[in-house]
């Protein structure tokens, strides 16, 4: 067995990692839309990152830096990694990014619906804002 690690994407793991968020993320829009995930490798080659175990994709997010806030998406766990550490390792990793350029706060966009998500924002130290409807933290 491989030790799991987290990296940045690459363009080589865009069809395996659009294949990924069908089967383990909430509400995916970007399986048929390659070029979207294309162009956020090629502007921000840092940003999205993927939790590999074993030599396949098992977690990623998106780690986006707009130059004045930090951004959390498209968190994703393989069904059978879950409850094991892995989000809150690739959140973990995606906090050092933000803080390496000097952010405060970071927000996450959650769905609403997506339930079995929210515990894991809020072990993480988020809170839900209710008139924002998304999650943020401080730090």
């Amino acid at each position: 067995m491989t030790p799991a690690v987290i990296r940045t994407a690459t363009l080589a793991d865009v069809e395996a990692i659009l294949t990924f968020w069908v089967t383990s993320a909430e509400g995916t829009d970007r399986r048929d839309d390659p070029a979207k995930v294309v162009a956020l490798i090629e502007r921000d080659p840092e940003a999205l990152l993927v939790y590999e175990l074993d030599g396949a994709v098992a977690g990623t997010v998106i780690a986006g830096w707009d130059g004045w806030r930090a951004h959390l998406y498209r968190l994703a766990v393989a069904p059978e990694h879950r409850r094991k550490g892995v989000a809150r390792q690739l959140i973990a990793a995606a906090e050092e990014r933000f803080k390496a350029f000097g952010a405060f706060r970071v927000d996450a966009m959650v769905l609403h619906d997506n339930t079995d998500a929210h515990p894991a924002w809020a072990a993480t130290g988020y809170v839900m804002q209710e008139q924002w409807g998304r999650w943020v933290k401080h730090f």
